[in-house]
């Protein structure tokens, strides 16, 4: 906050008292002295909570500026190579995919690498009450990446963006949140599209959730939870690299995919050009 109005205040007030002789006068100067200063402070606080706000909301506008101009064209397929989980990573279908993301970019990244780096949740899974008590894939990677007889889920898209952004610093751009038109933006422009969905690709029934408690609250998940690699789009079909089946530019049918994605977050990074 910037010291110059209090001065100005204090100036001022001392000037009020030296006209003003007597001691009732000092009392009532005084008394508005601190008002005003107290009124001061509060006001350029005020003043600099604003600024910053506004600040951090140009920040996060310029981060997407260089998708902003781009138009959307009516279908895109991009050509790049698939990378498969299998059999290494039975449940590494996000670190899989955030390899085919950092790959597209042109950065080297090996997915057992990426595998051993994604932050953890260490939460054991735990079943009382008739509850279950787990990890949080928004903190974490939740459970065994590699042996599905042991308990485990996947994660989510904030500690993968982290990570995304140690290969590519600066570079990553969140799209988690925007609306499915969005994601054609950086498609348009050449630039695949990190989702989180399910492994049918379709929006799916409340039979197929259930929550689990973790230590910050409870979250609703499902174990058909799946990461892709979107490539293309047209006007029936989404396209996307399949980890898990190795298919790529598998095709769905975009309103269900679309239904799925949102259903799982609305979860999805891209990254900038250099």
């Amino acid at each position: 906050m910037n010291a110059w109005p209090i001065f100005l205040v204090l100036i001022i007030g001392f000037m009020l008292i030296l006209l003003l002789g007597n001691r009732s006068s000092h009392k009532a100067i005084f008394s508005f002295f601190i008002a005003a200063c107290t009124f001061t402070i509060v006001l350029f606080n005020t003043m600099n909570d604003t600024e910053q706000q506004t600040a951090t909301a140009s920040q996060e506008m310029q981060q997407n500026d260089d998708i902003q101009l781009i138009k959307i064209k009516d279908k895109v397929l991009l050509d790049f190579p698939v990378i498969e989980q299998l059999p290494e990573l039975p449940r590494g279908c996000e670190v899989t995919s955030l390899a085919m993301l950092i790959e597209s970019a042109g950065t080297s990244a090996d997915k057992m690498t990426l595998a051993k780096e994604i932050k953890r949740d260490p939460s054991s899974y735990v079943i009382k009450n008739g509850k279950v008590y787990f990890g949080n894939p928004h903190k974490g990677f939740v459970g065994d990446m590699y042996d599905f007889s042991k308990p485990g889920l996947g994660v989510y898209h904030e500690p993968i963006m982290e990570l995304g952004e140690k290969y590519l610093p600066g570079r990553i751009v969140n799209l988690t949140g925007e609306s499915f038109e969005e994601l054609k933006i950086p498609l348009s422009d050449g630039r695949p599209v990190w989702v989180i969905i399910n492994a049918e690709y379709r929006e799916l029934p409340d039979s197929y959730f259930e929550t689990w408690e973790t230590d910050s609250g409870p979250v609703k998940i499902t174990k058909k939870e799946h990461s892709v690699l979107i490539t293309g789009f047209d006007q029936k079909y989404i396209y996307f690299n399949d980890p898990l089946t190795g298919k790529k530019n598998k095709k769905a049918p975009i309103g269900d995919f679309e239904k799925s994605w949102v259903q799982m977050g609305s979860q999805a990074l891209t990254y900038k050009f250099e």
